[in-house]
This record gives C-alpha cells, structure tokens and sequence, in this order.
C-alpha cells in the first residue's frame, strides 16, 4: 500500500499526489475558493494556473503572497488561506 503525503491546509490535513502543485491538490480536493478580494469579498481560487493574475495566494511555511498554482506540494509544509496583512 503506497502511503498518503499530505501537507496541511489551515490546520487540516489534506493528501496530494507527487508533482501536484498547492492549487491542483486544493481543487483535487473539492475546494476552488480559498481567498476573497479585498473589495466585495468575492471567491477566489486558481484561475489563470501558471502565476500570472495572483488569484490563488496563500501563506506557505509563514511566508505570504505565494501563488498556489506555482509552488508544488511537499509533506508536511503549512498552507494558511485567506487575506495576509503584509499581501
């Protein structure tokens, strides 16, 4: 039996393959918002998948501002979601 690699998101574990990125495992999940917008609070996720519109952001390891859909999963890192004060 192969086991399960997870990393967590906001305190709860979530498993991912190897080689996905934070923003494919979120999705592979069942989640595709993790952030709102500053004004209107609106949905955001991954949506251009390749770094270039900032939609996806999190906090990895303590580290703010990193693009979900770039940084590639590994076992037990730290992802907290929503808005950062220093984003």
């Amino acid at each position: 039996m192969t086991p399960v690699t997870v990393f967590t998101v906001d305190g709860e574990p979530l498993p991912f393959v190897a080689g996905q990125t934070l923003a494919a495992a979120l999705v592979a999940s069942g989640r595709v918002a993790w952030r709102t917008t500053r004004e209107g609070r609106r949905p955001r996720g991954i949506f251009c998948g390749i770094g270039v519109c900032y939609d996806c952001l999190v906090t990895v390891d303590g580290t703010g501002g990193q693009r979900a859909c770039l940084v590639q999963a590994r076992a037990g890192m730290a992802v907290t979601t929503g808005e950062a004060e220093d984003e």
